[in-house]
């Protein structure tokens, strides 16, 4: 496991005051060289869609990374104290290693984290600005945002991470699948079966108070969903005014098929095996964590 800060290489993507493209693709290049467009084009995808602009939903939030300089201390300081013998705690507790790269970073913008393979190399990015955005300022919420990403990297590396999806509907159950095993992972590793990342404002018992109408819901939205109109995923989208209400939906599914699986075999599950347990899952009127 590598643990890397960019800090002293992200004020020279700003020039005067401002967030610089050229000099993102230039700060880019130095840390994951050929592999600025990437990026980039993440970030293009989601303005394509129309809904989101550069000046107005992107720059603003880059930005708060030259002016706010207390705020990327705060982060700064919470990143090095969760990654501090982390190694060795993912080693106790699940008695495997994880081979991967950590790296705060900054222009993730479409999220606070991402889990990723570049050349071979199982990566993870964290967002300083998005961090910042969220304002994400709590050991809660690194704890959180760190092992949830390592969840992600631990299916990638010992089972199946991505897979082929042969319509809308598969892919949208395969996030849900791979979303509640980070969140999973996340809970085994804090030691808390009840601990959301998310949880702020009543979010966790509002979710526990409407566990039925949102399994269905989910469901029920399957044949009609894509990744532009889904609303489970992402601070950006709701459902019944809560955001990110998947990720919940995700980790009780998981802890659901812990009563007939150990993690290391739910990582390995193909897509037809998923579908039939979560028909499993929606029917079971007794399902609780």
């Amino acid at each position: 496991m590598k643990i890397i800060n960019t800090l002293d290489m992200i004020q020279d993507i700003f020039s005067n005051g401002s967030f610089d493209l050229k000099n993102w693709r230039i700060y880019i290049e130095k840390i994951l060289p050929s592999y600025s467009d990437l990026f980039i084009n993440d970030m293009n995808n989601m303005i394509n869609t129309g809904k989101y602009h550069f000046k107005k939903d992107f720059l603003p939030i880059l930005n708060l990374v030259h002016s706010h300089e207390r705020d990327v201390n705060r982060v700064v300081s919470l990143f090095d104290f969760v990654t501090q013998n982390l190694e060795q705690k993912i080693v106790a507790t699940f008695g495997k290693s994880i081979d991967v790269d950590i790296i705060l970073y900054l222009g993730l913008c479409n999220g606070a984290g991402w889990a990723i393979k570049i050349d071979n190399k199982q990566t993870i990015l964290l967002g300083i600005e998005k961090i910042m955005e969220l304002q994400w300022f709590d050991l809660q919420s690194m704890y959180g945002l760190i092992y949830h990403e390592l969840g992600h990297i631990y299916q990638m590396q010992y089972g199946i991470l991505e897979r082929n999806t042969r319509n809308h509907r598969e892919q949208l159950l395969w996030q849900l699948f791979t979303e509640g095993i980070a969140m999973y992972f996340e809970q085994i590793l804090i030691d808390n079966s009840s601990f959301f990342h998310q949880d702020s404002h009543g979010w966790l018992k509002w979710c526990e108070n409407h566990f039925d109408e949102i399994r269905h819901d989910f469901t029920n939205d399957l044949d009609t969903m894509t990744k532009e109109n889904q609303r489970y995923f992402g601070d950006w989208v709701t459902y019944k005014d809560y955001s990110d209400v998947g990720y919940y939906l995700g980790a009780k599914f998981i802890w659901f098929l812990s009563n007939q699986y150990e993690l290391d075999e739910i990582i390995l599950l193909d897509m037809d095996d998923v579908i039939k347990l979560l028909n499993q899952f929606i029917s079971n009127p007794k399902e609780k964590i």
